[in-house]
């Protein structure tokens, strides 16, 4: 029996005591915490590699159970998820799958594994790319348009894409999807159904080792995506594709699976199945309901330009580093991108959390 086998979904009060989080972590956006089951395992798995007596074949099942936590978590038939290991190589099959001549159209600013690839073929000559700010993404797609490409959450700044807006201006225009979820999943409910194509580095807001990616494809789209990197993972019978020249691709997203980086999986699986047990809704209500108090603590301390509400991460702008040098002289984990500073609320920090920011800024 597992966490998914659960019900009802986990509270936030619940979910809290999974975790171990010193006061003062505010940095899911740029490294998780990891629940106790996913300790557990990891060192179950280590205690059991160190006596030799780990089997490949137990990896694979917790692959598996990864692959049906996160389909559960995003809304979509375990058949849409292949496993991966970074957002660049699902962006980067994605970028040289498309057709010469394609226009894509990218969000400035975006975090660079979802841009750096689509920019690469641009330079071998084979798409066109356009970047605008995330705010015009809807507006900016037009009938030459093949591919809207963007984070759900910005990294850099915290804004949240107006999803619907860009998948009705691309279904409008005959535009594809491709949406990355790693600043979203965890802390918001995320339906991957919308989009095309999405992906999801689970070591943020999901908590897992570093090292496993999920990505989700629509079947409509499945064929238009060339599986380049394709190894015995990727066959039907995956024991049975070790060795060439026959090849049986798995006739569903499994076909664009990478080879596992076995442990990370291990510990991959306790994170996704505690996540998808939980009540998202309440988590972002509680993320959510953390950042806006800072919010308003920060604008009434006279901070200007302070990141957008509804978002469970706060910026602001901290050119000459000042904010993130006193938050680190505070012991408070908060973490500086793109000349700002910023912090993350997740399940386990607390409006002690948000007092502990306002009094290290002296707001």
């Amino acid at each position: 029996m597992t966490l998914l086998d659960a019900a009802p979904a986990l509270s936030v009060t619940e979910l809290q005591q999974h975790f171990d989080a010193r006061p003062g972590y505010l940095s899911a956006c740029m490294v998780g915490v990891p629940p106790r089951e996913t300790v557990a395992a990891l060192r179950a798995d280590l205690d059991a590699w160190a006596e030799g007596h780990r089997a490949p074949g137990a990896y694979g099942l917790a692959v598996e159970r990864a692959r049906a936590a996160y389909a559960q978590l995003v809304g979509v038939p375990v058949e849409w998820v292949a496993i991966g290991s970074q957002v660049s190589a699902t962006a980067g099959v994605l970028a040289a799958s498309l057709p010469e001549g394609s226009e894509v159209l990218l969000v400035e600013g975006d975090f660079s594994s979802m841009v750096f690839p689509f920019l690469v073929q641009q330079q071998l000559g084979r798409i066109t790319v356009r970047c605008v700010p995330v705010e015009g993404l809807a507006e900016g797609i037009r009938s030459s348009t093949t591919l809207v490409a963007f984070s759900l959450v910005q990294s850099a700044t915290g804004e949240v894409a107006d999803a619907e807006a860009i998948v009705v201006a691309a279904e409008r225009h005959g535009a594809a999807t491709f949406c990355d979820t790693t600043q979203a999943c965890g802390w918001m409910p995320v339906d991957a159904s919308r989009f095309d194509v999405t992906v999801c580095h689970s070591y943020k807001w999901l908590c897992a080792p570093r090292g496993a990616s999920l990505t989700t494809v629509r079947p409509s789209y499945l064929g238009r995506v060339q599986p380049l990197l394709a190894g015995w993972y990727s066959g039907d019978d995956v024991w049975g594709s070790c060795y060439g020249p026959a090849m049986q691709l798995a006739p569903d997203a499994r076909r664009l699976d990478l080879s596992p980086a076995w442990p990370v999986w291990v510990g991959a699986a306790a994170s996704l199945e505690l996540f998808a047990s939980a009540d998202l809704s309440a988590v972002r209500e509680h993320c959510v309901g953390l950042a806006d108090a800072l919010r308003e603590r920060l604008r009434a301390a006279g901070v200007q330009a302070v990141g957008s509400a509804g978002s469970a991460i706060v910026t602001w702008p901290d050119a000459d580093g000042t904010a993130i040098a006193a938050l680190t002289a505070a012991d408070v984990a908060a973490s500086a991108r793109s000349g700002r500073c910023r912090v993350a609320f997740h399940v386990w920090n607390t409006a002690g959390d948000v007092e502990r920011v306002a009094a290290a800024l002296g707001a």
